[in-house]
């Protein structure tokens, strides 16, 4: 059998020795840590949204820059279809995208336009200059923009 005094931790926690200081302390040590912990997830979700946001304006960036992309490959297509130049136009879920292709000479120019759908609305722009030369297009200068 055990003996009493060999449990010395059960002994020296007995509520019956302690002060009502301690019993205070302890209350007031639990309320701070409980305050501390609700502060942290506070400012983890707050850091969370944050960064979904962050995401969203990327992927609505990045959309928009593919379909303006897209916009001036439908216009380019004008160089095969319709050589003095014409409209190309992209739609789909993502958004809307318009391609114009002019051709001066030997000189053509590219211009395309996108806006995105959803949430979060982007818009882009690219603009291409360059020339056509014995059948081979040859590719000057190109910007984009957002």
């Amino acid at each position: 059998m055990m003996r009493k005094e060999s449990l010395r931790s059960i002994k020296s926690s007995s509520r019956g020795r302690t002060v009502d200081a301690e019993r205070g302390f302890v209350i007031v040590v639990a309320l701070v840590l409980a305050v501390l912990y609700f502060m942290l997830m506070a400012l983890i979700m707050i850091d969370s949204s944050r960064a979904q946001a962050e995401a969203q304006r990327f992927r609505a960036r990045m959309v928009a820059s593919i379909l303006a992309e897209d916009g001036a490959e439908a216009a380019c297509v004008q160089m095969v279809n319709n050589p003095g130049g014409g409209p190309g136009l992209v739609r789909n879920e993502h958004g809307v995208a318009k391609g114009e292709y002019t051709r001066v000479d030997k000189n053509f120019s590219v211009a395309a336009y996108a806006d995105t759908a959803g949430v979060i609305h982007q818009h882009a722009e690219v603009k291409l200059d360059g020339t056509v030369i014995d059948g081979h297009i040859r590719i000057d200068y190109s910007r984009h923009s957002q």
